[in-house]
């Protein structure tokens, strides 16, 4: 079995890829099966299966680090350190989200394309669940993607090409939905690449520690979560809905695109004059 595994460790990235991907499903159909037959509640259903599946992710995890790659430390590996400089880069990678959204819909409001509005709901409840969301969304998507993905393609390729890969690849996944879905979130694809492009950035700016997405990412959901769910801001029709966001999304339109590639440039230069 020993050397079976070490023998995995040498195949090539997409039968690695594979094989965990295979093992993770036949570890989580049998506990979710059940849960689609016998729970009516759609939503609840979802969000079960998701946090077993993604439960079961982290286990799998540490049994693949250990007994594949010999790595008993494979969070630690992946940029997942319990460390006071991990932390603060978090906390400043969620203030960097934050404001960045702010400052994006801020412009907007400058321009009259869109009026602040009153929150429609107890603002500070919204507050607090949007910051939850935000860190578990944050966690869990930085450590799949800019940790364990990102680690297999830079274990067989260049630097440059796994780049592409993942955020092409975040990008992409999120997509996973039905084809009428698909065709009406089309728009955030470019940017979604972006987001993926400079997370992986962020990440080797910070010498491989995966605080600084984390919470950049988690402080760009918790900024929309905010202005979204507390129904801060009504566009006024000024421009095209293409311009600003279609359905409301940021990343649907071009201001939005704009917006991740000022930043996606902006990491891109601190990657370079911090090059790991």
């Amino acid at each position: 079995m020993q050397d079976r595994l070490l023998t995995l460790s040498k195949r090539p990235a997409p039968v690695r890829l594979g094989y965990f991907i295979f093992i993770l499903l036949l570890l989580w159909l049998p506990i979710a099966a059940p849960i689609y037959l016998l729970v009516r509640d759609a939503n609840l259903v979802s969000i079960i299966t998701m946090v077993l599946l993604y439960l079961e992710f982290i286990f799998l995890l540490r049994l693949w680090g250990k007994n594949v790659y010999h790595q008993p430390q494979i969070f630690h590996h992946y940029g997942l350190e319990f460390t006071r400089r991990n932390g603060v880069e978090l906390l400043c990678g969620l203030g960097m989200g934050l404001i960045n959204i702010f400052i994006l819909f801020g412009i907007q409001g400058l321009l009259g394309w869109l009026v602040w509005q009153q929150p429609q709901v107890f603002f500070w409840k919204i507050i607090l669940e949007g910051f939850i969301v935000s860190l578990g969304v944050g966690f869990a998507e930085e450590l799949l993607f800019r940790g364990w993905l990102l680690d297999e393609l830079q274990r067989d390729y260049s630097k440059s090409v796994a780049l592409g890969i993942d955020a092409t690849a975040f990008a992409a996944l999120h997509f996973v939905k039905p084809l009428a879905a698909i065709i009406h979130t089309l728009p955030q694809f470019p940017a979604l690449v972006l987001l993926g492009l400079t997370q992986v950035w962020g990440k080797r700016w910070r010498r491989g520690r995966l605080g600084l997405p984390m919470g950049l990412h988690g402080g760009l959901v918790w900024g929309y979560y905010i202005i979204n769910v507390g129904g801060l801001v009504q566009h006024s029709g000024q421009v095209p809905d293409w311009v600003t966001g279609v359905n409301n999304n940021p990343l649907q339109g071009v201001m939005g695109v704009l917006f991740m590639s000022v930043l996606a440039l902006w990491m891109r230069g601190q990657n370079l004059k911090h090059p790991v």
